[in-house]
């Protein structure tokens, strides 16, 4: 349910499980985290994507979150690998993104997304915590206000106009059928030569980050 391609330097991976609006079990964290930390050795560009269209991520799977995926460190591992790989992450947000699929695309280096798409995290309303990383992580895009909103208040964003206008969720917001083409437009530098790799992870040392 996590399919790869791979393109001269350019891994998109894709969350295919639209009839579950891309609900996310635990092989399937565990199959992206095998991705995020493979593409420190070999991808220039990493591209997160839902498919179906309609959702990015609903966040995990409800039965597996009442049997106990909702505090899995496989979500941390996920997370962790993101944020430390050398390479340029772009999370192509093609609809809504929920619950702990904010995560994933928290620890990108950038988030891209259509018109449709809607953001919201209801952990208190679910009884269960955020994972460790995502409070402060969401704190560094939109300030520790606003985060408490998503997180505590259960604060839905309608929209990426809004999402922009709350910092650094969002940094782009695309039209449905040039998503993928604005995810290459911005990974063509990190895509251009050998040496990609090593200049974008010095890159993303020299620039602050919040990795845990």
């Amino acid at each position: 349910m996590i399919d790869l391609s791979k393109d001269d330097g350019l891994w998109v991976a894709t969350i295919n499980r639209p009839d579950k609006a891309n609900s996310l079990t635990r092989t399937m964290l565990s199959d992206l985290a095998d991705i995020a930390e493979a593409a420190a050795g070999d991808a220039r560009v990493l591209v997160l994507t839902g498919g179906g269209g309609r959702v990015f991520s609903a966040g995990a799977d409800l039965d597996e979150a009442r049997a106990g995926l909702a505090t899995d460190p496989v979500w941390e591992r996920l997370s962790g690998a993101l944020a430390a790989a050398p390479c340029l992450t772009i999370a192509a947000l093609n609809g809504t993104l929920a619950g702990g699929a904010f995560g994933m695309a928290l620890a990108c280096d950038l988030r891209i997304a259509v018109p449709k798409a809607k953001f919201f995290y209801p952990v208190m309303k679910l009884g269960f915590l955020p994972q460790p990383s995502d409070p402060a992580r969401l704190a560094a895009l939109v300030g520790p206000a606003r985060a408490k909103m998503i997180l505590m208040a259960g604060e839905k964003i309608e929209g990426p106009p809004e999402a922009l206008a709350w910092g650094g969720l969002v940094d782009r917001l695309v039209a449905d059928e040039d998503l993928m083409q604005a995810s290459l437009d911005l990974s063509a530098d990190a895509r251009g030569g050998a040496t990609a790799a090593h200049v974008a992870g010095g890159i993303k040392g020299l620039v602050p980050m919040v990795t845990g």
